[in-house]
């Protein structure tokens, strides 16, 4: 079996701060910003990183959010077709709330259990990340989270297995877990609510 080369394309991390949305300040820290150099990962996520809402994110079993790069494209023509494009025409990395961009790596080829075994660290796959009104926000269109749920592009949550660094072009391989339970079903069983 040929292995695949998967790859960091960043590390982005976040202060938790108040925005406006709704007109409501809301305490969020979904505004992820690249970390360049080495960035320690320890049990509860990656140093200098924040989670808002510990009740949905973070935690030992989501200390750390990783997302598929290649999914960009999608939010990108999304946001061109709620005519939000021209606010910041193209996302950059963190934007989705991620700590971790992935080159490679889709939902569809990971399950609750799989260890992402990096040079320095390894992270084992939890859940998928459930969208809340905050990510509409951050989208700058209200049918952000439907659009999530339809698309299932939802990337994943990490546990911090074996603590260390982590840096941008960091080349990873994919170990597999039992593979009971893959993030797709998991993550279809959670947006049910969502799709209505």
């Amino acid at each position: 079996m040929p292995t695949v080369a998967y790859s960091l394309a960043s590390v982005q991390v976040a202060q938790a701060r108040k925005v406006q949305i709704s007109g409501r300040s809301i305490l969020t820290a979904i505004h992820k910003a690249a970390v360049h150099g080495p960035v320690a990962v320890k049990a509860l996520g990656l140093q200098g990183d924040e989670q808002a809402d510990l009740s949905v994110h973070g935690g030992l079993e989501k200390a750390v959010y990783a997302y598929p790069a290649e999914h960009y494209a999608f939010w990108n023509a999304a946001r061109l077709a709620a005519g939000v494009a021209g606010i910041d025409t193209e996302l950059s990395h963190g934007s989705i709330g991620e700590n971790l961009p992935l080159n490679g790596l889709l939902e569809t080829d990971v399950w609750v259990g799989d260890v992402l075994r990096f040079p320095n660290c390894a992270l084992r796959v939890t859940d998928p990340r459930e969208p809340c009104f905050k990510f509409n926000a951050a989208m700058g269109f209200n049918t952000a989270v439907k659009a999530m749920a339809q698309s299932g592009f939802c990337g994943f949550y990490l546990a911090v297995d074996v603590p260390g660094t982590l840096a941008a072009g960091d080349v990873f391989a994919l170990t597999a877990g039992p593979r009971r339970v893959g993030i797709p079903e998991r993550f279809a069983a959670k947006m049910f609510k969502h799709m209505r």
